[in-house]
């Protein structure tokens, strides 16, 4: 037993005497490796760099804590409010702007109002709103940031301008003053428009303000021939306010106007001059506008703004008996089933009051002037007698009988009412003159 033991315990030995040897070896490296880290670590440059890369490191998680604490805080102490160039407050809010900031400000912009009036003559305002960047101004008791950022990547399509955004930002406990603050730029924007007629035409799919807002125009200044104006005020009149009739009826509640006659015989003009007398507004239309489809006709009928008239001017420019030449198509994709649809169809508006004009209107298809897509048709011609002798009377007050002498002058000739305000404009406050003249009405 014990020799097996002492066997067992040799083998071992010549076996650890082995192992020993490759200790032997293995014991150099060790020490070779402890030293070369001891030289690294011992060299100065080596400190500086861990010291520094170290401080970084520190740096970098401290900046990246006061940033997201900053977020936080940002997030329960101050509130944002973004209005972006497409929505209608935009403008609203602009108008505001300018009057409140624009003189404490350093970064403006201009807008440039220009008008040309009846006689020719032209004005211009300019108008000073805040321009891009950020603004700070205080309003009643609150302080208020302005950012108005311009996105010349982006373009709003249906204006082709650059995309614009807004954004309001003052302390959440101050948020009600978001609201106070819109309310009191619409009443700006409203109190802006008060006796006067805003112009919409169509941009893309939504209806936007053409210019600034016209003086309305008043219904005695148009003269049309005796009984026109006042059949047509009437049933206009009468229309509006006859909503639960046509509803208990089920008829729909939309109704539609044609003037037709001779360039410069008063359509347009009237037609302005309702709108004053109605207080209403006008949305100007036209069918033969490049892009114009089926679905965005039907869209701005269904979305005409409130107290709005329609008007769609020289109809028959866009559709002649349902003939439609290559050109016409390549300017306008609509057809001329999508009109009738838009006006009468299953998807057309109610509450709707649509004008149009032309100046042949036997170049209308059946179709189209039939009830329940035109119900009212009037002429307007060039001036009759009638028409001459008020016009007179209106430039020159108290003159009955050069009046008289001007008609017999006219006598047998035909001349249109826009002539007549044009030679009555031409001669202002001279009525011999225009009486002396009056051959300059067919040269």
């Amino acid at each position: 037993m014990s020799e097996v033991t002492g066997n067992n315990w040799q083998s071992p030995n010549v076996d650890n005497t082995g192992s020993q040897q490759s200790s032997t070896v293995q014991q150099p490296q060790t020490q070779n490796e402890s030293g070369l880290w001891a030289t690294i670590t011992s060299n100065p440059y080596f400190s500086a760099g861990f010291g520094l890369i170290g401080v970084g490191a520190g740096l970098t998680v401290l900046r990246q804590g006061i940033n997201v604490g900053a977020t936080l805080l940002r997030r329960r102490l101050l509130v944002t409010l973004e209005i972006p160039s497409k929505d209608k407050s935009y403008l609203w809010f602009l108008q505001w702007m300018s009057q409140q900031s624009a003189r404490r400000t350093q970064h403006l912009a201009v807008e440039t109002t220009y008008k040309q009036h009846d006689n020719g003559s032209v004005s211009t305002t300019f108008g000073l709103v805040p321009g891009p960047g950020n603004h700070f101004f205080k309003w009643r008791g609150v302080w208020l940031q302005v950012q108005r950022q311009r996105d010349g990547k982006m373009m709003d399509l249906t204006t082709g301008s650059p995309w614009e955004t807004i954004t309001l930002t003052t302390l959440s406990r101050d948020r009600d003053v978001f609201t106070q603050l819109l309310q009191e730029a619409q009443k700006l924007a409203i109190a802006k428009q008060e006796g006067k007629t805003v112009i919409y035409t169509s941009y893309g799919p939504e209806w936007r303000p053409f210019g600034m807002p016209r003086k309305r125009r008043m219904l005695e200044s148009v003269i049309l021939d005796n009984g026109v104006k006042d059949r047509i005020v009437e049933d206009v009149r009468a229309f509006i306010g006859s909503g639960k009739w046509y509803n208990d009826r089920g008829i729909p509640y939309r109704r539609g106007y044609l003037l037709y006659g001779p360039p410069g015989s008063g359509k347009s003009s009237f037609i302005q001059s309702l709108a004053g007398e109605l207080e209403y507004n006008i949305c100007i239309l036209n069918l033969s506008e490049r892009g114009l489809t089926d679905d965005r006709l039907n869209h701005l009928l269904s979305n005409v703004p409130e107290r709005s008239i329609m008007l769609l001017e020289d109809i028959d420019a866009a559709f002649a008996k349902r003939k439609q030449t290559d050109q016409q198509g390549y300017q306008s994709m609509l057809t001329f089933s999508g009109l009738l649809n838009a006006l009468d169809g299953v998807a057309s508006a109610e509450e709707r009051i649509v004008f149009m004009t032309t100046n042949h209107v036997d170049n209308l298809d059946p179709a189209l002037v039939r009830p329940g897509r035109i119900d009212v048709k009037e002429f307007l011609g060039n001036a009759s007698e009638s028409q001459i002798r008020g016009m007179f009377l209106r430039f020159y007050e108290d003159q009955p009988e050069l009046a008289e002498q001007f008609l017999q002058a006219l006598k047998g000739k035909s001349v249109s009412t826009a002539s007549l305000q044009g030679h009555f404009v031409y001669f202002k406050d001279k009525p011999l003159e225009a009486l002396k003249h009056v051959d300059y009405l067919w040269q």
